[in-house]
């Protein structure tokens, strides 16, 4: 029987596919708040049908704001749990992350955008551990700072003793619009296994030069230019999800933190 049960904070799912979508939206008429917030899903498959658990989480925070957050997944046999985190928000920001693959057969995939100026300072931290062979992870983040702006990310990734055929990929990419804008990426990856196949990578650097020559060469402006490359840059995680709705407002959220209009393609 295929069905889905939410208590004491935690959604269990077996042999079924669902969406969850959440968001954290602030005001800046709140000044000092603190938003806690803390997220258990276990995705189980009894049957034959894979479970499937799509997550979303938009954290849109007053830049006054003080948000802390934990997602945990803990994956049955041949599961999958695929989330997006976008944070936009907060003066202060931190998600934990931990996804637990204990069966055989699960996948994640666990994407990431950050966008933050001025003074924001955001944390990631995450921990996806694999502990039963033949798992899959993808895990894609990326960062846009501006100003004096700070981001954290530190990626785990363990495969215990006797996970073999693990097949795991993580990346970090930042992007910094300004001089005074500082990352610090840590990607980890611990391997006990042997029959594994495991990368992980970290970027930091600033727009191309060449190519805003390319775009001002051809008429644009160089404000234009400069906000077309960070749109597109941001634009790799947003594609990938698959509610297009969200789609097309995360697009809208992203050029209004430029401050830029241009068509988007449905």
């Amino acid at each position: 029987m295929n069905h889905f049960e939410y208590r004491n904070g935690e959604m269990f799912a077996e042999g079924v596919a669902l969406k969850r979508i959440a968001q954290e939206v602030g005001t800046p008429a709140y000044i000092y708040s603190l938003a806690t917030l803390k997220r258990h899903f276990k995705v189980f498959d009894q049957a034959f049908a894979k479970a499937r658990l799509e997550h979303y989480k938009i954290q849109r925070e007053s830049t006054a704001a003080f948000h802390v957050a934990t997602t945990r997944a803990e994956l049955g046999l041949n599961s999958s749990y695929h989330t997006t985190t976008i944070n936009f928000g907060a003066a202060l920001s931190r998600h934990d992350i931990r996804v637990q693959m204990d069966h055989q057969g699960a996948e994640c995939s666990v994407d990431g955008l950050y966008m933050v100026d001025e003074a924001q300072h955001t944390d990631t931290h995450s921990v996806i551990d694999h502990r039963q062979p033949r798992c899959t992870s993808r895990q894609l983040y990326k960062g846009i700072l501006d100003g004096k702006a700070r981001a954290v990310f530190n990626g785990k990734v363990f495969v215990r003793h006797g996970a073999e055929q693990t097949d795991a990929q993580q990346k970090n990419k930042n992007l910094l619009l300004s001089n005074e804008a500082r990352v610090d990426t840590k990607p980890q990856l611990e391997i006990f296994a042997d029959d594994v196949k495991c990368a992980h990578g970290a970027a930091i650097g600033q727009l191309d030069e060449d190519e805003l020559f390319y775009l001002e060469s051809r008429g644009i402006n160089p404000t234009l230019a400069k906000n077309m490359l960070t749109y597109g840059f941001a634009e790799e995680v947003i594609e990938r999800i698959k509610i297009d709705s969200i789609k097309r407002e995360l697009d809208e959220a992203v050029l209004n933190r430029l401050h830029s209009e241009f068509q988007i393609e449905a």
